[in-house]
């Protein structure tokens, strides 16, 4: 079940929640008014742009306001890997460690949730259950994971995409280098009191290892040992990690049932149409720039999900949400995509980067089956300008980038 509806009136109706003096004042606890918007922008039912109009609309922001702050973050993180592409994934610069010290797997307590610390096993509890997780607590845990238990950032970032409703690779992975220290100029550490003092009762860790200062936290940190489960508290007990899917077909039947091929699709059906393809990170489709006419298909390409599987949690968020805005989901390759729509008249999405790359097979592959076909990208309009070259910090961006709404 899942516990954002991902529908375009579901979005607009929270996004009508947001109280921006609210947030600024209590967004770092977890029961504090944070947005939750983040599922509806990583799919695309939400834009930065109508996000800020929204909200500027009935409270008045200010260029330094700390809820633009945070749509800046995100288009920052989008900036960094339009330059580094893939290069994201790996460490930005050096951390305390060189990269062989840290471990390659997930340790076992951690991921069935019984660590006996509870700050961490509540957090992955909540992660699980909700596919969503507030940032404090996924800082926690990125932390206690990278420099107490000496797991590699990257290892800890992927198993967590897997699960987040809002999982954004450029901001997921990027937010753990920041952890991490290899993509900020410290790492990041947090205590028991820490703890006690943004999160509720059943979170506090008070006599476990992170029950100490600051400076003995550092210097565990800068420890080549790990600190293993054992020696936090007693064995309690754990849960299954929920199963990650490389495709919407193998885990709900429900879900699996939203999806066809489109080799059994006929083309004749679309002859001469305008089609807007949508994608699950870009479940809604602007009005004003989509073809009033257009047929409306979902389409999920298998190459974008191979090396980064989703719980059966975030399938169904991604299915729902096509099923509310489409007639038809086709689940394969850009070529069968493009055979399919090969007497259609014109084909456009809008883009983003998870995939931008298969969209683009299909769009070449179109080409070849169908010249005449018009064929492309439709970009939604942006809150902040292009900032050239790349940035090496999110202050230097911030200055260059232009606040367009």
């Amino acid at each position: 079940m899942n516990t954002f509806t991902p529908t375009r009136e579901a979005a607009l109706a929270q996004l009508a929640t947001v109280n921006p003096e609210a947030y600024a004042r209590s967004r770092n606890f977890l029961e504090g008014a944070v947005t939750r918007l983040s599922p509806y922008l990583t799919h695309g039912l939400l834009s930065l742009r109508e996000v800020y109009a929204a909200v500027h609309a009935r409270h008045p922001l200010a260029a330094q306001h700390k809820l633009v702050f945070e749509l800046g973050w995100r288009a920052y993180y989008r900036h960094v890997w339009a330059h580094r592409g893939e290069g994201i994934l790996q460490s930005l610069h050096a951390g305390l460690h060189p990269e062989a010290a840290y471990g390659t797997t997930m340790p076992a307590d951690v991921l069935e949730a019984r660590t006996g610390i509870p700050a961490i096993d509540l957090a992955v509890r909540t992660l699980y259950a909700n596919g969503y997780v507030h940032n404090h607590a996924r800082m926690w845990l990125a932390s206690y994971l990278v420099h107490l238990r000496k797991v590699h950032w990257r290892v800890g970032a992927q198993w967590m995409l897997g699960y987040l409703l809002d999982g954004d690779v450029a901001s997921n992975s990027l937010s753990w280098q920041w952890v991490a220290g290899t993509g900020s100029v410290k790492p990041y550490l947090f205590n028991a009191e820490n703890v006690a003092k943004y999160a509720p009762a059943p979170w506090h860790s008070f006599g476990t290892v992170l029950d100490t200062t600051y400076e003995a936290l550092d210097a565990i940190a800068r420890a080549p040992q790990a600190v293993h489960p054992e020696s936090l508290a007693p064995s309690c007990t754990g849960l299954a990690p929920p199963a990650l899917h490389t495709s919407p077909l193998t885990g709900d039947e429900a879900t699996a049932r939203a999806w066809q091929d489109p080799t059994a699709v006929d083309p004749a059906a679309l002859q001469g149409r305008d089609v807007w393809l949508h994608h699950p990170w870009a479940l809604h489709a602007d009005p004003a720039l989509a073809p009033a006419d257009a047929a409306h298909i979902g389409v999920g390409f298998a190459e974008c999900h191979a090396a980064g599987p989703w719980s059966a949690q975030r399938w169904g968020f991604v299915s729902e949400g096509l099923q509310a805005t489409t007639a038809q989901r086709w689940w394969g390759s850009p070529q069968a995509m493009a055979h399919a729509l090969r007497h259609a008249r014109s084909v456009h999405w809008h883009p983003d980067p998870h995939g931008d790359a298969a969209l683009a097979q299909l769009a070449n592959a179109l080409r070849n089956h169908s010249p005449a076909t018009r064929t492309g990208p439709v970009e939604v309009p942006a809150l902040f300008g292009t900032v050239e070259p790349l940035c090496p910090s999110f202050a230097s961006w911030w200055k260059q980038a232009p606040l367009l709404a």
